[in-house]
């Protein structure tokens, strides 16, 4: 006997748990990149990188954030699945 699809209020699905993942680590990367980028710039500036150096710093210090980040909202999603 087959399981009933969970349908929401409007004749939608719900989203599957590795959907909710994903869009935890979605939504987690976007803020650490916007937090990396402040940051980044501050710290960077404040030890005085210009140019390229700077741009790569910030680029850098992005992308470690918005994984970090990523990663913990991911986490934080499957255990509420």
């Amino acid at each position: 006997m087959a399981m009933p699809v969970s349908v929401g209020p409007y004749g939608q699905t719900q989203p599957s748990c590795f959907d909710r993942v994903k869009m935890g680590f979605m939504m987690g990367f976007a803020v650490g990149m916007a937090a990396g980028a402040m940051f980044g710039t501050f710290s960077c500036l404040r030890i005085g990188m210009r140019g390229r150096e700077l741009m790569g710093g910030v680029g850098k210090t992005m992308m470690q954030s918005g994984g970090t980040f990523g990663t913990f909202m991911a986490i934080g999603m499957g255990i509420r699945c």
